[in-house]
């Protein structure tokens, strides 16, 4: 498996792409950026370890990596390809109404001019408006999946991590500062090793195309262990 993906979900993807058509189409500023994952613990009852090892672990990457993550990743994607597309109409008539008032501006009396301006700022919020509700869909979309595997892959981390001798597993989701790891060798990562075990737990077969990005800030963290440190909550990376 490789040790560096992308660092977008195929649904963070769509998110920014559509958000780029109203700030292509408008000079305002930006619109607000996506909310961030959820911060629900999965509620997984977990045994004290015991082992002194201190591993790492990429949860993202874990949940995404997972067969059941890149297919349902890859579902949510396409469904939402509709979307985007309805969104991509609605802005190429904006570009087509404000090229017309750069064009034949001038020309128009005053209260023609006035009725096309006032029809580019009005298809312009709604434009806008459209986008952050496809924005806000594809993110609660797309962390609905990311719990979901994460509540079933908890469990199997806390497992091997008392079947290795693990005391610790710090999650490398977010690289330092803004994650707790500042430098970690890969003989120390058991992001594959859970994959793997996740993989043959839960039947989902490899995808026959595999997905090669991975979602950001997308997931919150499992349990830690009894009497040990619970992992920082994730910071979504710079957008």
């Amino acid at each position: 498996m490789k040790r560096k993906l992308a660092r977008f979900l195929l649904a963070t993807i769509f998110v920014f792409s559509v958000a780029a058509l109203a700030q292509s189409a408008s000079t305002d500023p930006a619109l607000p950026a996506a909310p961030s994952a959820a911060a629900t613990t999965p509620d997984t009852t977990v045994a004290a370890g015991t082992g002194s090892k201190i591993g790492t672990i990429n949860i993202e990457q874990a949940i995404f990596a997972s067969n059941e993550g890149q297919r349902d990743f890859e579902a949510l994607s396409k469904k939402l390809e509709p979307k985007q597309t309805e969104l991509k109409s609605m802005n190429d008539e904006v570009e087509s109404l404000k090229k017309q008032l750069s064009n034949q501006g001038d020309k128009l009396n005053e209260d023609s001019r006035g009725t096309l301006v006032k029809q580019v700022e009005e298809k312009q919020k709604r434009l806008e408006r459209s986008v952050q509700d496809a924005r806000d869909d594809a993110q609660s979309q797309q962390n609905e999946i990311a719990q979901r595997i994460l509540q079933k892959m908890a469990p199997i981390i806390v497992k091997y991590a008392g079947d290795k001798g693990f005391g610790l597993i710090m999650d490398t989701s977010n690289p330092w500062p803004q994650g707790p790891v500042l430098w970690a060798g890969p003989s120390v990562d058991i992001t594959k090793a859970i994959v793997e075990a996740y993989n043959s737990q839960s039947g989902v077969p490899a995808p026959t195309k595999p997905v090669t990005t991975k979602p950001a800030g997308a997931t919150s963290r499992p349990a830690a262990p009894a009497g040990g440190t619970k992992p920082a909550t994730t910071t979504p990376p710079p957008k």
